[in-house]
């Protein structure tokens, strides 16, 4: 299933607010003991995305400190591994021997059956802002005693496939009016499949991860290269098996099990943004081609081709339906005097 709880300390009286926060976040997460400074009018959100299997949350919240004692982890273990994204503020964890600060853009990875303490220090907006993962051990696809030694180790959200992995759970918390429950198990799939990536690359133990895990990946890198390229007209499929250490040949073996080409994705991804483009009323300054050149398709009648194959007319009878579509409804709008 996909359910997603909002919640705002706001709403309730400040001298109930920590006491229901801290015990929510338990209830919510993984039980745990917590203090702070601002305990008297603690003022935090939180955005959970429950999957099912794991939980994805957004969270902001002041000053903090959370301990998780021997003592509470033989009442209540859920065996999971937590990850921490950091979006603005830090976090200090100590954990099995490690005790490490991350910052902004930083992710940090730890074990709820293992004692932690843990302190959030605020960014310049005097809030500490994060997206937390939980997944059950069993669940990651790769031995637990090598994610170990990640534990309250810094993991790198800023480039390469942790980069990946911070933009999908920046969208997957940012974008829930858009799930259904159809969806939980794909985004648990990919999200799940990153993670694993992610630890798997900072251990240099890409060999350890089952071949599947592996090929979706590589699937959602090339895809965000090809997103981050689609301007340049010389983007080709040679281009991007390069540019991720394949050959061609594996390139296109790997679209091709989802029934895909390379260079059909390419181009199935310009069209889409210039469809939007063209939609768009703040680039009507622009004119038809140079939306196209913009997204890599600088070739006014090949262009002209693509888009009408793919969406029943030329690009420039597009935008003037779409624009006639909009003063015809702001007439009607204005007759009714509504």
């Amino acid at each position: 299933m996909t359910k997603v709880t909002e919640f705002c300390t706001s709403v309730l009286p400040p001298a109930e607010r920590f006491d229901y926060w801290q015990g929510m976040t338990s209830d919510t997460l993984v039980p745990n003991r917590q203090r702070s400074e601002h305990a008297p009018d603690f003022r935090a959100r939180l955005r959970l995305v429950d999957l099912g299997a794991i939980q994805v949350s957004g969270l902001g919240y002041p000053r903090l400190e959370t301990y998780r004692p021997a003592k509470l982890i033989r009442r209540s273990d859920p065996e999971s591994y937590q990850v921490m994204l950091n979006r603005s503020g830090g976090h200090r964890i100590i954990q099995g021997g490690h005790d490490t600060t991350s910052s902004a853009g930083e992710m940090t990875l730890y074990d709820t059956s293992r004692p932690w303490q843990g302190w959030a220090e605020p960014g310049t907006s005097g809030a500490v802002h994060g997206i937390m993962v939980q997944i059950p051990r069993a669940l990651l696809p790769l031995p637990q005693d090598v994610v170990r030694s990640l534990t309250a180790l810094r993991l790198p959200g800023d480039r390469g496939v942790g980069r990946l992995l911070a933009c999908f759970l920046e969208q997957l918390v940012g974008d829930t009016g858009s799930y259904t429950p159809a969806d939980a198990p794909r985004l648990t799939a990919v999200t799940v499949d990153l993670l694993a990536a992610v630890c798997a690359h900072h251990l240099e133990a890409e060999s350890l991860l089952p071949l599947e895990s592996r090929h979706h990946t590589l699937l959602l890198r090339t895809r965000a290269f090809i997103e981050h390229h689609l301007a340049d007209p010389g983007l080709t499929p040679a281009v991007v098996a390069a540019a991720h250490n394949v050959s061609t040949r594996q390139l296109y073996r790997l679209y091709q099990a989802q029934g895909l080409t390379v260079a059909g994705w390419i181009r199935r991804r310009r069209l889409e943004n210039c469809h939007r483009d063209l939609a768009d009323p703040r680039h009507d300054h622009r004119p038809v081609q140079a939306v196209a050149a913009r997204w890599g398709l600088p070739d006014k009648a090949h262009f002209s081709r693509l888009f009408r194959a793919a969406y029943g007319m030329p690009p420039g009878d597009y935008r003037r339906a779409i624009r006639c579509a909009g003063r015809d409804g702001t007439e009607r709008t204005g007759r009714d005097g509504t």
